[in-house]
């Protein structure tokens, strides 16, 4: 396993109780840094963090589609760990599985709440200090959905369309710092975002991956770390491919 060197760094990642954030979380600490998990469900966290020590992990209950509770758990994880260096955005939903006139206008519009503006709110709170000690490394998951838009799910796939040229339009704003912006659009991977959606669906993704199968939490972690670490001191505004061969531009 490569690894990079987090000592003395501080990370934020939403949706970090379960699935790609867990394994962020997991990566990152075993890589020295401390953690902050801004997650809206933090009573049942996957297994694996229980086992990571205490003093380098920080719970917050956090709403990422309400500002005030966004800069609620930005002050919290500040006064425990006394800067923000890292934000991983990870925390989305994937909505119904319906057609565009078919589709619920509440649920449209929860889909873009949590996978649009909970990023825009993220950063919103977080890149102030970025700039401020001109140091930072903001990861923006986004989706292969975003890319080519999947049928029946127009409302992820337009949310996370966003989410890429949100990152894009963020990294320009911030190039003349050392604040790297990027996002990763990986293939379906079986988290618990798969609940949400039928098994027709399901099949269907699976179908449209040259490699066969489902992008592992751990392939999309490892390419995550890097995105964060200084070592990537150059890329910003950029999107890194985890379609398994999907991808199409």
């Amino acid at each position: 396993m490569n690894s990079y060197d987090f000592t003395g760094r501080t990370a934020v990642v939403t949706g970090g109780a379960n699935g790609i954030g867990a394994g962020v979380i997991r990566r990152l600490i075993d890589s020295g840094a401390s953690a902050a998990i801004w997650d809206q469900d933090i009573s049942t966290p996957e297994t694996g963090l229980k086992a990571l020590p205490p003093d380098n992990l920080l719970y917050c209950a956090v709403d990422v589609g309400d500002f005030a509770s966004v800069e609620k758990a930005a002050a919290d994880t500040l006064a425990r760990f006394g800067s923000i260096d890292v934000l991983v955005n990870s925390a989305g939903i994937a909505g119904p599985t319906h057609t565009l006139v078919d589709y619920p206008v509440e649920a449209w519009r929860q889909v873009q709440r949590v996978n649009l503006d909970g990023i825009f709110h993220c950063c919103k709170a977080v890149v102030p200090g970025m700039i401020e000690r001109n140091y930072g490394r903001i990861v923006n998951v986004a989706s292969i959905a975003g890319k080519e838009g999947n049928p029946n799910a127009s409302a992820y796939s337009a949310s996370k369309a966003a989410v890429i040229a949100l990152t894009k339009s963020l990294g320009k704003e911030l190039a003349a710092h050392d604040i790297g912006v990027n996002c990763v659009t990986p293939a379906t991977a079986k988290t618990r975002i798969l609940d949400q959606v039928s098994q027709e669906f399901i099949d269907y993704m699976l179908s449209k991956i040259p490699r066969g199968r489902f992008v592992t939490v751990d392939e999309i972690a490892a390419m995550i770390c890097w995105m964060c670490s200084a070592e990537n001191s150059f890329t910003t505004g950029g999107v890194f491919d985890l379609s398994g061969g999907r991808a199409t531009y």
